[in-house]
């Protein structure tokens, strides 16, 4: 049984990855620090498959901490790198803040994983290292441009610094991109927790429609798109997680074609804003109160994926459909809801 750590494993893709993996006969240990998370996604991976797992509430900044985990687990076979910020609104507010976080945690799990000789690797990227791209889909082979937010560029130099270190080493790696993951496990156990207001539209959507919020902004609708309003390519948590079990199966049949391979990660469908707020009226029966507003700093226009590598090589397959991340979505929301009047 191969041990797996998994860093930000409480938080909201990590959490799920931690089910996936766990469902798959992995051993897994989680490192948190709880400053993005809480202490509930371990209730909910235990009551969805039985099994407790042991997080150590370490900051990767600090490496002592961190190599102490390392100390303890000698035997560890692959990591999965979650632990890091991710709203790309508050990274170009405090840059120097994500700058910090992102770079020296990653660096110095990177030490540790040389100095423990960890095999594999699977690198938490994002399709914000494509910038704004001059054609869509994307491929893995796109040329990256330059990030619209330091958050997109903490990913572009996560990637690079990843490249160089497999090529000195012999860890293998795989960086995940991916696109926009929404909607809750189907259990309802587990799903998004924002902290402070959400920076991601499904959740400002479902806080909006649970009253949380007032009202929600749709930023810029004089886009050149469908609709005026910014394209994502939405993916379901679940299968999300799920590929990330597939890149560690993968790099431990040692299928990976180079020290660094690449997938894309998203439906291959790009849903814009305003659509994606229609679909969640239509599955909820709930009217949104929302309002158009100016653009945002650091949004791209439009994007979604070509995912064909993923699917051929990672043999992943796509679960979820657009209505589905919405119903768990605002299942999830509705549940916390119910906890809070509890």
């Amino acid at each position: 049984m191969a041990k797996i750590l998994v860093t930000g494993g409480c938080g909201y893709i990590g959490s799920h990855t931690i089910v996936d993996l766990l469902e798959n006969g992995f051993d897994v240990i989680s490192l948190d620090d709880f400053s993005r998370s809480t202490n509930t996604a371990l209730e909910g991976i235990e009551k969805i498959t039985g099994k407790k797992v042991k997080n150590y509430a370490v900051d990767l900044k600090n490496f002592d901490d961190t190599q102490a985990v390392f100390q303890e687990h000698t035997d560890i076979d692959g990591i999965i790198h979650f632990a890091a910020y991710k709203a790309v609104g508050e990274s170009v507010q405090e840059p120097l803040r994500y700058y910090e976080n992102n770079m020296f945690g990653l660096i110095n799990l990177l030490k540790c994983v040389q100095e423990f000789g960890v095999p594999h690797f699977v690198f938490s990227s994002s399709c914000t290292v494509y910038g704004n791209p001059d054609a869509i889909p994307v491929t893995e082979a796109t040329p990256t441009k330059k990030a619209e937010s330091p958050y997109g560029a903490t990913k572009q130099m996560g990637e690079e610094i990843l490249k160089d270190f497999t090529n000195a080493t012999a860890t293998n790696t795989i960086l995940l991109r991916y696109f926009n993951p929404v909607g809750a496990h189907p259990s309802i156990y587990i799903g998004e927790l924002p902290v402070g207001k959400p920076q991601n539209l499904v959740p400002a959507i479902t806080q909006t429609a649970i009253g949380k919020l007032p009202k929600m902004w749709v930023h810029g609708t004089d886009y050149d798109t469908r609709d005026g309003s910014c394209i994502r390519d939405y993916i379901h948590v679940s299968d999300i997680a799920h590929a990330h079990t597939l890149a560690v199966q993968y790099l431990l049949a040692e299928k990976n074609e180079t020290t660094c391979d690449i997938f894309n990660l998203g439906t291959g469908d790009g849903v814009s804003v305003l659509e994606a707020i229609h679909s969640f009226e239509t599955v909820s029966g709930v009217k949104l109160n929302y309002e158009t507003g100016p653009r945002r700093a650091g949004d791209v226009v439009a994007i979604y994926a070509n995912n064909d590598a993923a699917v051929k090589k990672l043999g992943w397959n796509i679960q979820y459909g657009l209505k589905e991340m919405m119903d768990t979505a605002w299942k999830w929301e509705l549940s916390l809801k119910e906890k809070e009047n509890i």
